[in-house]
């Protein structure tokens, strides 16, 4: 490793940051010209049922406050990465060692960031518009079809069907499991981006996770990925920037469905390919998101087997916030919190 090494990440990171920032006022302008925010607040329980909490808590922001942030995020890091590549062809000895688009290492994780991205603004597009959106069983049948082709791609044109744990001689081979398994990966993530939920969290948390996914392929020379990680994480920072609270606008699904998808992927990339062990630390890195999961079933089959909630209203964030904790420091210490696991996420990841 060398400084040219780590300029391969920190360029694209600042490149997709300064993008973002560059882009954030059009962007705004357009989404308030538009008002293309819900039309109507209110939100429904995964049982069916009103969200009264939640709906107390957050009514009054849910309408007025755009969705449609994660283009930031995504404009960002297709701009930084067609930027780069672009730069690259012009003059090759200069950004030869800059443009991280590759077949190898970034082209599937940016599909399934393009692809998530795309699904998500279509549902986005519908909540504006006032209608329902996508519903929950066509996004995760969506999701999963995203996972079941790039699970293929792993399993058929890049030979994976096993994954690493810490201190084991050899990988657990899974053969065709390996494809589902990539799929429920793929699917839980998703699931944990219904963090977006107050200014501010999602942002710094996805940050912190990309962040560490970068330190991890640096460290396992697989340069393109941590390129791409870092310009990720640089594109996440501008959107946070406008996110502090009160927050401009949401990463709604075109932010959050996109950026499970591409997490799943690096995920993976950094595990039995990186001779890593990139799924073993998934769960500790993105800790928060898992948290958020676990939440909700506990919800849910509290209210199912025992007719009683566990939360005051799930996922446990929102717990926090009616329990009186103000939204900034319920947002503030998950921070903290997703700084100490992806710290101890990388260690793990490394031995």
């Amino acid at each position: 490793m060398n400084t040219v090494d780590a300029m391969r990440m920190f360029v694209p990171a600042l490149l997709a940051f300064l993008i973002g920032v560059g882009i954030t006022p059009f962007v705004t302008h357009f989404l308030y010209k538009n008002r293309l925010w819900k039309k109507r607040a209110g939100k429904t329980a995964l049982d069916g049922t009103p969200a009264a909490v939640f709906n107390e808590l957050h009514e009054s922001r849910e309408v007025g406050t755009p969705r449609f942030g994660g283009i930031i995020v995504w404009g960002s890091v297709l701009l930084s990465a067609g930027i780069l590549q672009l730069l690259w062809f012009i003059a090759p000895e200069v950004f030869e060692n800059f443009a991280f688009i590759s077949r190898n290492q970034t082209w599937v994780p940016l599909a399934a960031l393009a692809a998530g991205a795309w699904i998500g603004f279509f549902d986005d597009l519908f909540e504006v518009q006032g209608k329902k959106g996508l519903k929950l069983r066509v996004r995760l049948f969506l999701v999963a079809a995203v996972a079941l082709l790039c699970a293929w791609w792993f399993y058929d044109k890049l030979d994976v069907s096993s994954i690493s744990f810490p201190l084991l001689q050899a990988p657990l081979e899974l053969g065709i499991l390996f494809i589902p398994f990539f799929v429920l990966v793929a699917v839980f993530m998703y699931a944990g981006g219904v963090i977006d939920g107050i200014d501010g969290l999602a942002g710094g948390i996805f940050s912190t996770i990309f962040a560490a996914y970068a330190g991890i392929a640096f460290f396992q020379n697989q340069m393109d990925i941590a390129a791409l990680c870092a310009a990720i994480a640089g594109g996440l920072l501008a959107f946070l920037w406008f996110n502090i609270p009160p927050a401009r606008f949401y990463l709604s699904e075109t932010g959050t469905m996109g950026l499970t998808l591409a997490l799943t992927v690096v995920a993976f990339l950094t595990d039995t390919l990186g001779q890593g062990h990139g799924i073993t630390v998934l769960p500790i890195i993105a800790l928060p998101l898992v948290v958020t999961v676990g939440s909700d079933i506990l919800q849910l089959t509290a209210k199912k087997i025992f007719g009683k909630k566990l939360f005051r209203v799930a996922p446990l964030h929102h717990h926090f916030e009616a329990l009186g904790w103000p939204s900034y420091k319920v947002t503030m210490r998950y921070w903290v919190v997703g700084v100490v696991v992806a710290i101890i996420g990388m260690v793990v990841a490394l031995l």
